[in-house]
């Protein structure tokens, strides 16, 4: 049979990993996929020392690759927005596949990128924007496809993981932990995608689209970064029973769906509240099988290939099938995607904790829980911290039940304007993560 023709667009650490292992595993992957797989273009602006591109044709300029008439499958590896979506769009239009690691691309343009493909009748592959190594997209859109998913909450950022975890194992402060990612190369020079949620709120928008059947909305994602919590919180959460992680969560439910990613305390004795360093871990509850975790790396460049490699035998597998019976990109087909809205984080309905630093005045506390219980705002635990010397605030620390958020706001707002506070109040959204 002819063997399918690869050209690999950005030759990075993805790039040149995924080079490698369609190159040291060839013969394995042309057993599985029931022909060869070749690499026989690369595009790539310079060349990168850990792959022997000597006997493929390279190109400096990448659009010469999606150009060319003898590939099959483009695989997209040089990131961003602007120059990979000239490029898949240009590809697609010349009825070549894509595969692609990029979650920005597809979180932010996959509605217009799938519809092109649809058109076309080519596939777009894309398992490896979310959790690296995770064959996260194909568990639930393959795997769970019998199953209503409930919902889908992960640690979908490493770098994001490993600075939580550092200051809950070693009591470091957030700033000295992001100093020393950045120098492990766990983190970017501009941290900003990273630690303030947005890597992924990318990566939570494909994760809902795949688990509800919604159109990508990343636009609607409420995103809420790490960068300010403290030694404290991450001690207190300790002391309560609890840990504090990066999550990204995304819910079904009567009146909509749930899109946030956002600090938050889960309870010591879950999975997801074990997952240390730079690892990521997604769990699925779902009405057939229950609650699902999926965990492994979520970067570096042999894990990403894998999930590559991996969609790249699924396109040559599906090469001579009819377009219309391959798995929708979006795991429900098009013409029946779900409006459901996403909900306002307004409108969502969460547990927190609170930390207060309150005057030393007789009476205070009494004050606080007037106005949570005026509001039905139930108090599941209280911590009162002793205070440093005599002049010093009174550390407050509590747990409440769930409440809708609004609510929770608006009592917040009662308790600031009662002047009993130091300085203002600390909020951390809190989840148990069972159904």
């Amino acid at each position: 049979m002819k063997p399918v023709n690869v050209g690999i667009v950005g030759l990075g650490t993805v790039g040149s990993g995924t080079f490698n292992v369609l190159s040291r595993n060839a013969e394995d992957i042309a057993r599985r996929a029931g022909r060869a797989i070749t690499v026989t273009h690369v595009g790539a602006r310079r060349d990168n020392p850990n792959a022997d591109t000597s006997a493929v044709k390279v190109s400096r300029d990448v659009l010469q690759v999606v150009e060319d008439p003898e590939i099959d499958i483009v695989v997209e590896l040089i990131g961003g927005t602007t120059l990979a979506k000239e490029l898949v769009l240009k590809a697609i239009h010349n009825g070549k596949h894509i595969v692609t690691a990029n979650k920005a691309l597809i979180a932010e343009h996959g509605n217009e990128i799938f519809t092109a493909a649809q058109n076309k009748g080519v596939n777009v592959s894309f398992e490896a924007a979310v959790a690296g190594g995770i064959p996260i997209i194909k568990a639930i859109r393959e795997g769970l496809s019998a199953n209503r998913i409930d919902w889908v909450a992960g640690i979908i950022n490493g770098t994001g993981n490993f600075i939580m975890s550092e200051m809950a194992e070693k009591g470091r402060e957030f700033d000295d932990v992001l100093k020393e990612a950045q120098e492990l190369g766990y983190a970017e020079a501009d941290p900003t995608f990273d630690v303030e949620g947005i890597d992924a709120a990318h990566k939570l928008t494909i994760l809902a689209s795949i688990a509800f059947g919604i159109p990508l909305q990343f636009e609607k994602v409420y995103t809420e970064g790490i960068t300010k919590i403290t030694r404290e919180d991450v001690s207190f959460a300790h002391e309560l029973g609890y840990r504090i992680k990066h999550l990204g969560i995304t819910r079904q439910t009567d009146t909509g769906v749930e899109l946030r990613v956002h600090p938050t305390l889960v309870p010591a004795s879950q999975l997801l509240a074990n997952v240390d360093g730079v690892m990521n871990a997604v769990m699925v509850h779902s009405d057939a099988v229950g609650p699902t975790l999926y965990y492994g790396p979520g970067a570096g460049a042999e894990p990403t290939a894998s999930a590559v490699v991996a969609d790249v035998v699924d396109v040559a597998r599906a090469l001579t099938t009819d377009p219309k019976n391959r798995v929708p990109h979006l795991a429900f087909r098009a013409d029946s995607l779900s409006d459901l809205p996403i909900l306002p984080i307004e409108e969502v309905e969460t547990g927190y904790y609170l930390r207060m630093h309150a005057k030393d005045q007789p009476g205070v506390m009494a004050k606080i829980a007037s106005v949570l219980s005026k509001a039905n705002i139930n108090i599941e635990a209280i911590i009162q911290k002793d205070q440093v010397d005599d002049t010093s605030p009174v550390p407050l620390i509590m747990l409440v039940r769930k409440v809708i958020e609004s609510e929770m706001n608006a009592a917040l707002d009662t308790i600031r304007e009662l002047d009993v506070l130091v300085d203002d109040i600390v909020r951390i959204r809190l989840e148990t993560l069972v159904h």
